[in-house]
């Protein structure tokens, strides 16, 4: 199995990336370059929030067919999607901690794929490593010429790549606790355009300690994936891929190289919805799965009330008590569990969530609306969880990963260690069973994910972590210029894994690192 090098960007960029990324400024707080929809975008809040259809494992299976299919988005207009069951998002897939499950994909698409399950603590054969691809029937032969995903450009090869065509089983232990996960496509090179392109799902996980607490749950409980996506006239996604086949140059236009943004925000694939809800107790699992966006989100009431948003979850499950947060600020692929409280709201009264972090109609992310008085019972527990205080263990080995622009053989694009991402070449052996302390410097905003293994936010800067780093995290958002300490612990599973930037355009233009736990 040959991987192409990657060719990022046409030689000659416009400006150093530190330039574009101060350009980048259209949009407060964010790195990246607003994409505009040519498309007639819908009034806020006009379409009913749409809720993934829910999987469970049947004789410990799930089955998912990876295709194309034709999904209406903006009311009116038909949009073609890469889709796991032909839905977007992909359907929730809902277990138990302990009951291990096999994920079956079947790719009829016309492209590659690699699904990662974002936060699992899972074997690395299962992990969704970047080469480690699931080929379409016939792709081989069809498109023989462009095996080295280059398309005819030096090739860079993984001797270790695991290729199957047609299907591929994920074998998922899920001895982990209760928590909202999700699943994505992460083919190298492409990830960014492949997840636009509608390859992202939930994968809940229950348990019996969560089970047992006072929480809202049934229809009181929604998963909400919030997303960026910018529409051609006719409904079509716009993406600046230097190759829209996504069979040749990985990567996106120039001035788009800090991050794609879009300036339609979905919900669970629908435009700025509205939820009907009771007047009552919800929990909101709230997922960031856009390329590039950050979100800070707030609530507040029609009659002009905030309204707190109380956290019990993180990444990696609950957190130990309840926190009140007046908002949450989101990097992708990070989510929060939280509970939000309209039972003192009329019939009738609307709570609109908003992005700080947007401007214009990106400041609207969507509407719930009062419709009914009703009973609720539930009482969140003062106690969640038995967590751990993160402590720093005596003697732990100290790994530095620097998040920065570099050369991307000859070319700009982005690197950890000054190194672009090589499959065959992995940044780090990690003993298992032990724990370190990992830091992360960056130049621009990068939210740095850690495969295998959740950690403990220790320090960000001078400071203890922020409110937005309790309990168990597998993704942080790191501030421009900024150090983050954690602390992780890697266990049970040898293999390859990654850190990586999870600005999804930072990470097919090599910002992507292998460790080894040995």
């Amino acid at each position: 199995m040959r991987i192409g090098r990657r060719t990022l960007l046409g030689a000659g960029l416009a400006a150093p990336v530190a330039g574009s990324l101060a350009a980048c400024g259209e949009a407060p707080e964010q790195t990246g370059r607003i994409l505009r929809s040519a498309a007639r975008l819908p009034k806020a809040y006009e379409t009913p929030l749409p809720l993934p259809p829910v999987k469970r494992p049947s004789g410990g299976m799930i089955e998912i067919a990876q295709r194309t299919a034709s999904v209406e988005i903006l009311p009116g207009l038909r949009t073609e999607m890469m889709t796991y069951d032909g839905v977007f998002p992909g359907p929730t897939l809902e277990t138990r901690r302990g009951e291990a499950v096999t994920v079956r994909h079947t790719n009829s698409l016309t492209l590659p794929t690699a699904t990662h399950l974002h936060g699992g603590h899972t074997p690395a054969k299962s992990d969704g490593w970047p080469t480690d691809l699931l080929l379409p029937p016939g792709f081989e032969s069809d498109h023989s010429h462009h095996a080295g995903h280059g398309g005819g450009h030096e090739a860079m090869a993984d001797p270790k790549a695991q290729v199957t065509t047609g299907r591929r089983d994920y074998r998922y232990p899920l001895e982990q606790p209760a928590t909202t996960l999700w699943y994505h496509d992460h083919r190298m090179d492409f990830t960014a355009p492949q997840v636009w392109r509608g390859l992202a799902g939930f994968h809940i996980i229950r348990d019996d300690e969560e089970d047992a607490l006072s929480l809202p749950r049934g229809e009181r409980e929604l998963p909400l994936m919030i997303a960026d996506r910018a529409f051609d006239e006719d409904g079509a996604l716009r993406y600046p891929a230097l190759d829209p086949e996504l069979l040749g140059e990985p990567g996106v236009e120039d001035r788009y190289m800090a991050g794609v943004l879009g300036d339609v925000i979905l919900v669970n694939g629908a435009p700025w919805p509205e939820a009907e809800v009771d007047a009552a107790q919800y929990r909101l699992r709230l997922l960031n799965a856009s390329n590039a966006r950050r979100y800070s989100l707030s609530l507040r009431a029609s009659d002009g009330r905030p309204m707190n948003l109380t956290q019990i979850g993180s990444d990696g499950g609950l957190l130990a008590a309840p926190v009140e947060h007046e908002e949450i600020t989101m990097a992708s692929g990070e989510r929060f569990d939280v509970v939000v409280d309209f039972r003192s709201l009329a019939p009738g009264t609307t709570v609109e969530m908003r992005n700080r972090l947007g401007t214009g109609r990106t400041a609207q992310v969507m509407r719930f609306r009062i419709g009914r008085r009703a009973t609720d019972d539930v009482r969140i527990p003062t106690m969640l969880a038995d967590l751990p205080e993160p402590e720093k263990p005596d003697g732990a080995v100290v790994r530095r990963w620097h998040f920065r622009q570099a050369s991307v053989h000859g070319r700009r694009g982005w690197g950890i260690n000054g190194k672009p991402f090589d499959p065959a070449v992995p940044q780090a052996r990690v003993p298992l069973e032990s724990t370190e302390i990992w830091e992360f410097f960056t130049d621009a905003h990068h939210p740095v994910h850690v495969h295998l293994s959740p950690f403990q936010v220790l320090r960000r800067g001078n400071r203890g972590p922020g409110p937005m780093h309790l309990g168990w995290k597998d993704t942080v958002d790191v501030r421009p210029y900024e150090a983050v300490r954690v602390r992780v612990k890697f266990e049970k599973y040898a293999g390859r894994f990654l850190i990586h930037c999870h600005n999804l355009e930072h990470e097919d233009m090599a910002m992507m690192a292998g460790f080894e736990t040995v």
